[in-house]
Parts: structure tokens; C-alpha cells; sequence
């Protein structure tokens, strides 16, 4: 149950604000220096790019900025050859390359500097780079003004979207075909970002956020990055950084798709603005808590249960099912939501559920009932019913090491779903701890 318990808490921060990620974000506000320029004045990025541990570097002329908080320095002193060699002084676009099959490329950050490509692993220039900018990414032109990774499942397929003015070049890293859109509706982007499969058009000192297939912009836009993305005196949209004790921890759900992308759901309102999610596998760059609907706008009232199961996410309010299509983008299914009694056979409320890996058996809990649904009969009906010891349980999960149930602030572990059920001792439960959460004592 190690690796569980590392998978679920070890990275999970419970930051609960719209601000910049936990691990970049910091109560100090810039450091001013007169002679290094200064980001909350509002300037302009050149570019801007996550590095392979997930730390955010913003570039404007010969300086950029590392994380989201600090004073600026000099490029060349973290990326030495793109002055050296090209002596230009600036970042027209960067971007971390997202291509899993391609272990030569994965994880490396990009540079497009005029005609020229850059590509970097742990900040050491690549055995034969500088290139043509037509050497790794044909079909598309120099000078452009901003760029940014499109993983599969966000795009169609692994992608780099390079834009230049209106026009975005989507190029797939695979088959190395371009197509090109226009998208006039978004303003010229001087850089791109993608954050938690959030992806952020950059211009002037404010940023815009963006649908990548689409380009469609969703909610008020622009707003100013001085706000989000890093730490100025007189900005910010919230105060201070509000997070939770973990006497006060209480999960709705937990859920990991057939991606690996892991989930967790909770409603703190007296805290945050209503029920959110946070993506528990993306650590690296950084954890935030997002509106859940932000992904699923039927669900402004939150969830009592989730599980994945055949690349849908199955989430469960009050006595109705809403099933999503766990493709690309989370879309709900024509026809739903539908009840629990149509749905699963069950009646009544659900305080959990859960789905091992490689299992068609559905757990529900209900108060202190352990209800097995068989997800491949038709009608679905519950196969078996048992008592378990537990009551007032929250959340549920079952992973390769073991079964994981949550009763507020605790949780307790059991190694399969069938021990739950006969286990008459109540194992010693696991508390959460602010270095598990990241919680307040």
C-alpha cells in the first residue's frame, strides 16, 4: 500500500485558490533589483516553457525567469549556447516536447530562435544542434511568435502547436504532417504555456486561455498574468494562500482513468468557490484545485462517487449517473444522466465506489454495505451484498497495491475488496499529515 498511499497524498498540495501552481508559487512578492528588469511592471514574454522537473522559465530579451517567483538573470547562465551561439539575445518560442514513443526526444525543451532549433535535456545543448528549423519540424516557417505541446488526448495525436500571427501550424510529431488553422478570434500570442491540460496564450502583460483543437476561449478573457503567474506587490486575486488543516480533510472521490491521470474531488466551500478537482499524476509541474466544472459543467453540485471504467468516467450525484467519454476531452453521453436503478440497479444514496485495475466488478458502498455490481451484464444488477466494519465512509480507491477507504481526516488500507467485506477488526487507520497533503497542522 506504499506506492498507493504515494500516489494519492505524497503529491497531492490542497492549495485551494485560482493562483499559480503550489510548487512555484511563494508568499514573498518579487525581489526588485533597477538594473534586471522587472516582470511586474507588465512585460511582454518572448517565451515560455516548463523544463524536464517541471519548472516554469519565462524569457524576455536576454533574461528570463525562473518559476514564479525570483528576480530575473541572465538566459545564458541556465542555457548558455543560445547567446553564444546565435548572439541574437532573445526566444522567439519554447516549448517541452510531449512525444512518449521517442525516449531522444521526450522531456527535452525546444528553443526556435529565428530559423534556428535548440533542443536541451537538463540544460545541456543536444550533440548536433543548433539545426534548421526545417530539420525537425518540416512545413514549418521561422520567426515565429510563440509555441506550445498538445499531448494525445488534449490533440488528436502528439502534437506541437507553433502559432504565427493568426495562423497555428499543428504539427504532429509522429507522421511529421502539418495542418494549419487560423484562429483570429485569439489574440497574437507572444508565448504559449500549457499547465495542467490548461493551455495559456500569452500577450502583453495578460494571458488568454484557449481550447487547443478548437482555439475556442472559454469564461472572461484577458486577464493579467501579474494576478496568476507569479508574485507582485498590489496583485492577486484571493489574498493569501488558503489551505486547509487536516483535521478538516474530508475527499468526495477519488478515481484514476485508463490513462493513469488520477483524481481527486472535494468540496471546500467555505474556502474555495465550490466543488473542485485536482489532477494527482501532475506533480511535476506543480498541483491545483480547479472547478470541477471546469471539466464537467453538469456537475456544479459536486460528486458523491466516481469510478473509471472502458475509457469512461462513471460520477455519481445524489441518485443519478452521468457517464463521460474519457477521450480527448471529457464530453458527457448522449442520454445521460440517468438514474442509479437504470444504470447500476441500485437505489438509494452511494458514499463511495471503486473499480480495481483489470476488474468489471464495480464496488459500491452504502452506509456499512459493500454492494458488487457486474459492469459487463445486461441489466446490471447488484451480485452480492456484504456488510463491512466502516461507517460514514467518504471515498474509495483500489489500485495495484490495495484497497484505500477514506473517512474524513483518515484512511484505512486493506490489501483486496473482499477483505474489506470479511474483516471484522478495523485495522489501525493512517492519518493525514501536512507532509502528505500539504495541509496545515
Amino acid at each position: 500500500m506504499e506506492l498507493l498511499t504515494k500516489t494519492l497524498f505524497l503529491c497531492a498540495a490542497l492549495t485551494l485558490t485560482n493562483a499559480a501552481p503550489a510548487q512555484q508559487a511563494d508568499a514573498a512578492v518579487e525581489e526588485v533589483d533597477p538594473s534586471l528588469p522587472n516582470r511586474c511592471e507588465g512585460l511582454e514574454f518572448d517565451a515560455v516553457t516548463p523544463d524536464e522537473k517541471g519548472i516554469t522559465f519565462f524569457f524576455k530579451g536576454a533574461h528570463l525567469w525562473k518559476g514564479f517567483h525570483g528576480p530575473a538573470q541572465l538566459s545564458n547562465e541556465s542555457f548558455k549556447e543560445l547567446d553564444d551561439l546565435h548572439n541574437i539575445g532573445h526566444v522567439d518560442a519554447a516549448f517541452r516536447m510531449h512525444d512518449p514513443d521517442n525516449a531522444d526526444d521526450h522531456d527535452h525543451i525546444y528553443f526556435i530562435l529565428d530559423d534556428k532549433v535548440f533542443s536541451y535535456y537538463n540544460h545541456t545543448l543536444e550533440e548536433g544542434y543548433p539545426r534548421q528549423i526545417e530539420e525537425d519540424f518540416p512545413g514549418i516557417p521561422a520567426h515565429l511568435d510563440a509555441a506550445v505541446e498538445c499531448p494525445k488526448g488534449e490533440c488528436g495525436d502528439d502534437a506541437v502547436l507553433f502559432f504565427k500571427g493568426h495562423d497555428v501550424y499543428v504539427f504532429d510529431t509522429t507522421t511529421k504532417t502539418v495542418k494549419t488553422k487560423s484562429w483570429p478570434h485569439l489574440p497574437v500570442c507572444t508565448s504559449a504555456f500549457r499547465w495542467l491540460e490548461h493551455y495559456y496564450c500569452f500577450h502583453g502583460h495578460n494571458f488568454t486561455r484557449f481550447h487547443p483543437v478548437t482555439g475556442e476561449v472559454s469564461g472572461s478573457y484577458p486577464k493579467d498574468a501579474r494576478n496568476y503567474f507569479m508574485r507582485c506587490p498590489n496583485f492577486g486575486h484571493g489574498g493569501d494562500y488558503q489551505v486547509i488543516k487536516c483535521s478538516d480533510v474530508k475527499l468526495d472521490a477519488i478515481t484514476a482513468d485508463d490513462t493513469g491521470k488520477t483524481y481527486f474531488f472535494a468540496d471546500y466551500s467555505s474556502i474555495s468557490s465550490g466543488p473542485i478537482y485536482m489532477r494527482l499524476d501532475t506533480s511535476r509541474d506543480g498541483l491545483h484545485a480547479f472547478p470541477i466544472t471546469r471539466t464537467w459543467k453538469e456537475l456544479a453540485r459536486g460528486v458523491d462517487a466516481v469510478f473509471s471504467y472502458s475509457d469512461k468516467m462513471y460520477m455519481i450525484k445524489d441518485e443519478m449517473v452521468y457517464i463521460y467519454k474519457g477521450a480527448v476531452h471529457y464530453t458527457l453521453i448522449d442520454g445521460y444522466p440517468k438514474s442509479l436503478k437504470e444504470e447500476l440497479g441500485i437505489e438509494g444514496h452511494v458514499d463511495a465506489a471503486f473499480l480495481c485495475p483489470n476488474e468489471h466488478t464495480v464496488h459500491v458502498i452504502q452506509g456499512q454495505k459493500l454492494l458488487d455490481v457486474d459492469l459487463t451484464a445486461t441489466p446490471r444488477s447488484v451480485t452480492q451484498e456484504m456488510p463491512i466494519p466502516l461507517s460514514d465512509i467518504d471515498a474509495g480507491f483500489c489500485g495495484p497495491q490495495g484497497v484505500a477507504v477514506f473517512k474524513g481526516s483518515q484512511y484505512y488500507k486493506y490489501q483486496t475488496a473482499m477483505l474489506l467485506a470479511s474483516s471484522r477488526i478495523i485495522p489501525r487507520p493512517h492519518i493525514i499529515t501536512s507532509e502528505m497533503m500539504g495541509c496545515r497542522d
